[in-house]
Protein backbone atom coordinates (compact mmCIF):
# COMPACT_ATOMS: atom_id res chain seq x y z
CA UNK A 1 0.00 0.00 0.00
CA UNK A 2 1.24 3.68 -1.14
CA UNK A 3 1.64 5.72 1.46
CA UNK A 4 1.14 9.67 1.04
CA UNK A 5 3.36 10.31 4.98
CA UNK A 6 5.63 8.37 6.44
CA UNK A 7 7.52 9.24 9.32
CA UNK A 8 10.18 6.94 10.40
CA UNK A 9 11.97 7.24 13.49
CA UNK A 10 11.20 10.93 14.36
CA UNK A 11 12.51 12.76 17.23
CA UNK A 12 11.59 16.26 17.77
CA UNK A 13 12.17 18.13 20.98
CA UNK A 14 10.25 21.18 22.11
CA UNK A 15 12.07 22.62 25.29
CA UNK A 16 12.74 20.21 28.27
CA UNK A 17 9.11 19.76 28.81
CA UNK A 18 7.87 18.30 25.33
CA UNK A 19 8.94 15.76 22.66
CA UNK A 20 8.09 13.05 20.06
CA UNK A 21 10.66 10.21 20.64
CA UNK A 22 10.66 7.55 17.85
CA UNK A 23 7.53 8.62 15.64
CA UNK A 24 6.37 6.29 12.90
CA UNK A 25 2.71 6.94 11.16
CA UNK A 26 2.11 6.22 7.68
CA UNK A 27 -1.20 7.58 5.85
CA UNK A 28 -2.44 5.49 3.23
CA UNK A 29 -2.72 7.43 -0.04
CA UNK A 30 -6.48 8.23 -0.99
CA UNK A 31 -7.69 7.53 3.14
CA UNK A 32 -9.42 10.12 5.39
CA UNK A 33 -6.97 9.39 8.25
CA UNK A 34 -8.05 10.87 11.80
CA UNK A 35 -5.03 12.26 13.85
CA UNK A 36 -6.78 11.83 17.51
CA UNK A 37 -4.97 12.94 21.00
CA UNK A 38 -6.18 15.11 23.72
CA UNK A 39 -4.96 18.43 23.45
CA UNK A 40 -1.12 19.06 24.23
CA UNK A 41 -0.45 15.19 23.15
CA UNK A 42 1.72 16.22 20.28
CA UNK A 43 -0.86 16.74 16.65
CA UNK A 44 0.34 20.28 15.68
CA UNK A 45 3.78 19.34 16.63
CA UNK A 46 3.46 16.51 14.02
CA UNK A 47 1.96 18.71 11.16
CA UNK A 48 4.47 21.21 11.69
CA UNK A 49 7.25 18.82 11.12
CA UNK A 50 5.64 17.02 7.89
CA UNK A 51 4.55 20.23 6.55
CA UNK A 52 8.51 21.58 7.12
CA UNK A 53 7.86 24.38 9.50
CA UNK A 54 10.25 22.54 11.87
CA UNK A 55 12.97 20.00 11.30
CA UNK A 56 13.72 16.69 13.37
CA UNK A 57 16.29 16.21 15.23
CA UNK A 58 16.50 12.46 13.92
CA UNK A 59 14.32 10.32 11.30
CA UNK A 60 12.92 10.41 8.28
CA UNK A 61 9.39 12.34 6.41
CA UNK A 62 8.68 11.49 3.41
CA UNK A 63 5.03 13.35 2.10
CA UNK A 64 3.65 12.08 -1.35
CA UNK A 65 6.38 10.20 -2.25
CA UNK A 66 9.23 13.17 -1.58
CA UNK A 67 11.83 13.13 1.08
CA UNK A 68 11.63 16.43 3.46
CA UNK A 69 13.69 18.93 3.67
CA UNK A 70 14.81 18.78 0.28
CA UNK A 71 11.58 18.74 -1.70
CA UNK A 72 9.52 20.68 0.58
CA UNK A 73 8.60 23.59 -2.24
CA UNK A 74 7.33 20.37 -4.58
CA UNK A 75 5.61 19.11 -1.22
CA UNK A 76 3.99 22.37 -0.65
CA UNK A 77 2.38 23.16 -3.91
CA UNK A 78 0.48 20.25 -3.46
CA UNK A 79 -0.74 20.29 -0.10
CA UNK A 80 -3.76 22.18 1.37
CA UNK A 81 -3.42 23.02 5.05
CA UNK A 82 -5.98 24.60 7.31
CA UNK A 83 -4.08 25.08 10.45
CA UNK A 84 -5.51 25.03 13.71
CA UNK A 85 -5.14 29.12 14.37
CA UNK A 86 -6.18 31.51 11.01
CA UNK A 87 -3.58 32.43 9.00
CA UNK A 88 -5.43 35.13 6.92
CA UNK A 89 -5.13 38.87 6.80
CA UNK A 90 -7.98 40.86 8.56
CA UNK A 91 -7.81 43.95 7.02
CA UNK A 92 -8.51 41.73 3.35
CA UNK A 93 -11.85 41.35 1.68
CA UNK A 94 -13.04 37.97 1.10
CA UNK A 95 -12.16 38.23 -2.29
CA UNK A 96 -8.78 40.01 -1.51
CA UNK A 97 -7.64 37.07 0.15
CA UNK A 98 -8.95 34.69 -2.21
CA UNK A 99 -6.94 36.45 -5.22
CA UNK A 100 -4.04 36.52 -2.65
CA UNK A 101 -4.38 32.64 -1.93
CA UNK A 102 -4.63 32.11 -5.74
CA UNK A 103 -1.42 33.92 -6.87
CA UNK A 104 1.17 31.30 -4.64
CA UNK A 105 -0.62 28.57 -6.73
CA UNK A 106 -0.96 27.46 -10.22
CA UNK A 107 -3.87 24.92 -9.30
CA UNK A 108 -5.95 27.15 -8.19
CA UNK A 109 -9.31 26.62 -9.68
CA UNK A 110 -10.95 29.73 -9.59
CA UNK A 111 -14.69 28.55 -10.99
CA UNK A 112 -14.22 25.86 -8.13
CA UNK A 113 -13.84 28.34 -5.72
CA UNK A 114 -16.56 30.44 -6.71
CA UNK A 115 -18.62 27.44 -6.53
CA UNK A 116 -17.83 26.91 -3.26
CA UNK A 117 -18.11 30.91 -2.13
CA UNK A 118 -21.69 30.62 -2.98
CA UNK A 119 -22.24 27.26 -1.30
CA UNK A 120 -20.62 27.90 2.05
CA UNK A 121 -22.95 31.24 1.90
CA UNK A 122 -19.80 34.17 2.03
CA UNK A 123 -20.01 37.57 0.83
CA UNK A 124 -16.84 38.48 -1.43
CA UNK A 125 -16.83 42.31 -0.01
CA UNK A 126 -16.78 41.68 3.31
CA UNK A 127 -13.63 42.56 5.40
CA UNK A 128 -12.31 38.96 7.41
CA UNK A 129 -12.38 41.17 10.38
CA UNK A 130 -15.95 41.28 10.16
CA UNK A 131 -16.28 37.46 10.03
CA UNK A 132 -17.45 35.48 12.42
CA UNK A 133 -15.71 32.51 14.13
CA UNK A 134 -17.68 29.92 11.37
CA UNK A 135 -17.53 32.36 8.31
CA UNK A 136 -13.88 32.62 9.01
CA UNK A 137 -13.57 28.49 9.51
CA UNK A 138 -14.86 28.46 6.11
CA UNK A 139 -13.25 30.30 4.53
CA UNK A 140 -9.68 28.66 5.42
CA UNK A 141 -11.24 25.61 4.11
CA UNK A 142 -12.59 27.04 0.78
CA UNK A 143 -8.24 28.36 0.52
CA UNK A 144 -7.18 24.96 0.70
CA UNK A 145 -9.50 23.25 -1.61
CA UNK A 146 -9.84 25.82 -4.15
CA UNK A 147 -5.93 24.98 -4.94
CA UNK A 148 -6.55 21.26 -5.89
CA UNK A 149 -4.53 19.69 -3.42
CA UNK A 150 -3.53 16.06 -3.61
CA UNK A 151 -2.98 16.09 -0.06
CA UNK A 152 -4.90 18.05 2.64
CA UNK A 153 -3.73 18.53 6.09
CA UNK A 154 -6.60 19.68 8.85
CA UNK A 155 -5.67 20.74 12.19
CA UNK A 156 -8.48 20.73 14.58
CA UNK A 157 -10.32 22.16 11.27
CA UNK A 158 -14.21 22.50 12.89
CA UNK A 159 -13.08 23.01 16.63
CA UNK A 160 -15.66 25.77 18.47
CA UNK A 161 -18.01 25.87 14.94
CA UNK A 162 -21.31 25.21 15.38
CA UNK A 163 -23.15 22.39 14.12
CA UNK A 164 -24.30 23.55 10.76
CA UNK A 165 -20.64 24.61 10.57
CA UNK A 166 -18.76 22.09 11.17
CA UNK A 167 -21.62 20.03 8.52
CA UNK A 168 -20.64 22.17 5.54
CA UNK A 169 -16.82 22.19 6.43
CA UNK A 170 -16.92 18.48 6.40
CA UNK A 171 -19.53 18.26 3.48
CA UNK A 172 -17.42 20.32 1.18
CA UNK A 173 -14.07 17.77 2.09
CA UNK A 174 -15.88 14.79 1.93
CA UNK A 175 -17.68 15.83 -1.45
CA UNK A 176 -13.89 16.76 -2.71
CA UNK A 177 -12.54 13.43 -1.88
CA UNK A 178 -14.82 11.45 -3.62
CA UNK A 179 -14.23 14.18 -6.74
CA UNK A 180 -10.43 13.47 -6.34
CA UNK A 181 -9.65 10.23 -4.07
CA UNK A 182 -7.44 13.15 -2.52
CA UNK A 183 -5.77 11.99 0.72
CA UNK A 184 -7.09 13.69 4.12
CA UNK A 185 -4.97 14.06 7.31
CA UNK A 186 -7.45 15.59 9.74
CA UNK A 187 -6.78 16.27 13.55
CA UNK A 188 -8.70 16.61 16.29
CA UNK A 189 -9.38 15.80 19.68
CA UNK A 190 -13.28 15.76 18.73
CA UNK A 191 -14.02 11.66 18.41
CA UNK A 192 -17.38 11.21 17.74
CA UNK A 193 -16.91 13.82 14.52
CA UNK A 194 -14.24 11.60 13.21
CA UNK A 195 -15.87 8.38 13.70
CA UNK A 196 -18.65 9.65 10.81
CA UNK A 197 -15.84 10.25 8.33
CA UNK A 198 -12.06 8.87 8.67
CA UNK A 199 -11.27 5.00 7.49
CA UNK A 200 -7.44 4.89 9.31
CA UNK A 201 -6.89 6.22 12.98
CA UNK A 202 -4.23 7.57 14.89
CA UNK A 203 -4.04 7.98 18.23
CA UNK A 204 -0.95 10.41 20.10
CA UNK A 205 -0.59 11.15 23.81
CA UNK A 206 2.16 12.24 25.17
CA UNK A 207 4.45 12.72 21.91
CA UNK A 208 3.91 8.61 21.55
CA UNK A 209 1.44 7.11 18.54
CA UNK A 210 -0.96 4.52 20.55
CA UNK A 211 -1.91 2.73 17.70
CA UNK A 212 -2.51 3.15 14.02
CA UNK A 213 -5.35 0.99 12.22
CA UNK A 214 -8.09 1.19 10.00
CA UNK A 215 -10.88 3.02 11.64
CA UNK A 216 -13.58 -0.39 11.61
CA UNK A 217 -10.40 -2.65 12.86
CA UNK A 218 -9.94 0.05 16.07
CA UNK A 219 -14.06 0.31 16.72
CA UNK A 220 -14.34 -3.38 16.48
CA UNK A 221 -11.00 -4.87 18.38
CA UNK A 222 -11.58 -3.02 21.53
CA UNK A 223 -14.24 -4.70 24.00
CA UNK A 224 -15.23 -4.67 27.90
CA UNK A 225 -15.40 -8.17 28.82
CA UNK A 226 -16.66 -9.30 32.39
CA UNK A 227 -14.42 -12.72 33.31
CA UNK A 228 -15.12 -14.78 36.26
CA UNK A 229 -12.40 -16.69 37.92
CA UNK A 230 -9.80 -14.70 35.70
CA UNK A 231 -6.07 -15.77 36.51
CA UNK A 232 -4.01 -13.77 38.59
CA UNK A 233 -1.30 -13.74 36.30
CA UNK A 234 -2.75 -14.11 32.77
CA UNK A 235 -0.76 -16.45 30.44
CA UNK A 236 0.03 -15.26 27.07
CA UNK A 237 -3.59 -14.22 25.96
CA UNK A 238 -3.54 -13.46 22.15
CA UNK A 239 -5.34 -10.14 22.71
CA UNK A 240 -3.68 -7.01 24.55
CA UNK A 241 -4.94 -6.36 27.99
CA UNK A 242 -5.41 -2.38 28.47
CA UNK A 243 -7.26 -2.98 31.67
CA UNK A 244 -8.42 -4.99 34.37
CA UNK A 245 -10.59 -4.25 37.67
CA UNK A 246 -13.00 -5.94 39.76
CA UNK A 247 -16.59 -5.77 39.30
CA UNK A 248 -18.09 -4.68 41.90
CA UNK A 249 -20.39 -6.53 44.14
CA UNK A 250 -19.61 -9.64 41.58
CA UNK A 251 -17.55 -11.56 43.86
CA UNK A 252 -14.72 -13.21 41.64
CA UNK A 253 -15.58 -11.81 38.31
CA UNK A 254 -13.55 -8.76 37.00
CA UNK A 255 -14.04 -6.03 33.77
CA UNK A 256 -11.34 -6.43 31.42
CA UNK A 257 -10.88 -4.11 28.64
CA UNK A 258 -8.98 -5.54 25.59
CA UNK A 259 -7.56 -4.62 22.29
CA UNK A 260 -6.96 -7.11 19.05
CA UNK A 261 -10.57 -9.18 20.32
CA UNK A 262 -12.10 -11.48 18.20
CA UNK A 263 -14.84 -14.11 18.75
CA UNK A 264 -13.01 -17.18 18.77
CA UNK A 265 -10.61 -15.90 21.52
CA UNK A 266 -13.21 -16.96 24.00
CA UNK A 267 -11.25 -19.94 23.86
CA UNK A 268 -8.53 -18.91 25.77
CA UNK A 269 -10.47 -18.25 28.98
CA UNK A 270 -11.37 -22.00 28.51
CA UNK A 271 -7.78 -23.20 28.47
CA UNK A 272 -7.37 -21.09 31.26
CA UNK A 273 -10.23 -22.24 33.55
CA UNK A 274 -11.94 -18.76 33.40
CA UNK A 275 -15.62 -18.10 32.08
CA UNK A 276 -16.69 -14.94 29.84
CA UNK A 277 -19.83 -13.31 30.95
CA UNK A 278 -20.30 -10.60 28.70
CA UNK A 279 -18.29 -9.01 25.55
CA UNK A 280 -19.68 -5.49 25.61
CA UNK A 281 -18.83 -3.41 22.73
CA UNK A 282 -17.00 0.31 22.98
CA UNK A 283 -18.21 3.15 20.72
CA UNK A 284 -14.75 5.14 19.47
CA UNK A 285 -14.74 7.43 22.26
CA UNK A 286 -14.95 5.05 24.91
CA UNK A 287 -12.09 3.12 23.07
CA UNK A 288 -10.31 5.58 22.77
CA UNK A 289 -10.32 7.08 26.46
CA UNK A 290 -9.74 3.81 27.10
CA UNK A 291 -6.30 3.43 25.13
CA UNK A 292 -5.50 6.86 26.84
CA UNK A 293 -6.12 6.13 30.43
CA UNK A 294 -3.93 2.34 29.76
CA UNK A 295 -1.31 3.99 28.16
CA UNK A 296 -0.67 7.19 30.77
CA UNK A 297 2.58 7.48 32.36
CA UNK A 298 2.39 7.91 35.97
CA UNK A 299 4.34 11.57 35.32
CA UNK A 300 2.72 12.75 32.07
CA UNK A 301 4.53 15.14 30.09
CA UNK A 302 2.83 18.49 28.52
CA UNK A 303 2.79 20.15 25.56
Amino acid sequence: MDNAIELAGVEWQAGKSFSLNQLDLNVPTGSIYGFLGPNGSGKTSTIRLLLGMTKPLAGRIRVLGMELPGRLPNVLRRVGYVPERPHVYPALTVAEQLRCHASFFPSWDRRWADDLTERLGLDTDRKIARLSKGETGKLLMLLALAQRPALLVLDEPTDGLDPVVRRDVLGAVLDYVAETNATVFISSHLVHELERICDWVGVMDHGRLLAELPMQQFKNGIKRIQVHGAPEVPLEPPFTILTREPTNGLGARETWIVRGWESPMRAYFDDVGAEVHDVIDLDLEESFVELLRSARPSDPQEG
